[in-house]
């Protein structure tokens, strides 16, 4: 379970304790979390690479792509929008900082030293599919 502090600091939980990767990928309300998460990494990634604030959103279909190069497409089964393969990326992403496997600075990291948006994406994804672990 994952758990935050509320104003009066007492722990809250918001998510559910998934099984397998695959069940990970394919929770549409983590997906949405992880859709504001990685547009705030990508954001503070550009912010440092240019050295001045920049708000940027990811685009779904580098998310889809970096998905694939990270080998992490057959989890989803057939018939996949590239819509739900950047849902897909999301929700492991966030999933993967809301359990501890990746931090915020390894994110921002990762993005902001890569060649491009796809290629940290996925860098990231594959570290991230290393890391992650089930109970």
């Amino acid at each position: 379970m994952i758990r935050a502090l509320n104003k009066s600091h007492k722990a809250v939980t918001f998510t559910k304790t998934y099984k397998d990767l695959n069940e990970i990928l394919t929770d549409h309300e983590l997906a949405s979390l992880g859709d504001a998460y990685i547009n705030f990494v990508y954001s503070l990634a550009l912010s440092s690479k240019n050295g001045k604030p920049s708000g940027a959103k990811v685009k779904g279909t580098a998310l889809a792509e970096a998905l694939r190069k990270a080998e992490l497409r057959h989890y989803l089964g057939t018939r996949v929008t590239s819509h739900m393969q950047a849902d897909a990326a999301e929700a492991l992403i966030v999933y993967a900082w809301l359990k501890n496997q990746v931090t915020l600075e390894e994110s921002v990291v990762t993005l902001q030293r890569a060649k491009n948006t796809v290629e940290g994406l996925s860098q990231l994804l594959t570290l991230i599919k290393k890391r992650v672990k089930f109970v």
